[in-house]
């Protein structure tokens, strides 16, 4: 199925030259926009500024873009996302959806209960992780994309968190809280941290509270990792008030 964006992402180099037809984005104008010489479009560079785009010449192997640009879009919210490293197929639903929801960085860490092997799948040593980002920034009409590390250790992340940050770990066993029940200081970063598909292992919890986290749960019912990080991070916004 063709996915109608709201924005189309270049790279700043990219705007200076031909588009090839045969680039997605291209794809995506002539068959899904059904754009035609003249016609413009939402656009936007990747970090930067949004403004329109204009098909200005539609030859046999390329297509001529100019480009206007407008202002830059607001920053991203001051919320990290920390997940246990799930199945590839998990990942990209989360880079993507989590990316739409616009928090500031994604790090997938190396968990006691997860598989070594999900990080060494070609959705990482390919690149093909940015292109979900792009996907999820474009969906949501903006051009910043999260910073996004993997397969580093807890304790690594853990210890590179800033103060102040509110530290929230999600855990189905030991948490006392729902996390909609959580008090959230809005002049604070937030740190959410999710186990993988079978959550936190003890050592894992015992490093958590170590580093400052409380524990919250989602409610009686066993979520997808990637239900559980969109629902997570719309209450976080909810209730910092940027939702």
């Amino acid at each position: 199925m063709t996915v109608r964006v709201n924005l189309i992402l270049f790279e700043l180099a990219d705007t200076t030259k031909p588009l090839p037809r045969i680039d997605p984005r291209a794809v995506h104008m002539l068959d899904v926009l059904r754009l035609r010489e003249g016609d413009s479009f939402h656009a936007g560079v990747v970090n930067g500024p949004r403004g329109q785009g204009v098909l200005t010449a539609l030859g046999g192997d390329a297509l001529t873009l100019a480009f206007s640009w407008g202002s830059e879009p607001p920053p991203l919210d001051p919320i990290t996302l920390i997940v246990g490293m799930p199945r590839p197929q998990t990942a990209r639903k989360i880079l993507e959806e989590a990316t739409a929801l616009g928090l500031a960085a994604m790090h997938f860490v190396r968990s006691d209960k997860g598989e070594r092997s999900y990080g060494q799948s070609t959705l990482w040593s390919t690149g093909e992780w940015r292109e979900h980002l792009v996907r999820g920034a474009e969906q949501a009409f903006c051009t910043r994309l999260p910073e996004v590390t993997r397969a580093r250790r807890l304790v690594e992340v853990l210890a590179e968190i800033p103060e102040p940050t509110t530290r929230i770990a999600l855990d189905n066993y030991e948490a006392p809280q729902s996390l909609s029940r959580y008090h959230f200081d809005p002049h604070h970063a937030v740190a959410l941290a999710i186990g993988s598909e079978r959550g936190w292992s003890a050592a894992e919890r015992h490093e958590l509270r170590a580093n400052g986290f409380s524990f919250a749960h989602l409610g009686t019912r066993v979520l997808r990792a990637e239900t559980a990080c969109v629902a997570a991070l719309a209450l976080v916004k909810a209730r910092l008030g940027s939702l």
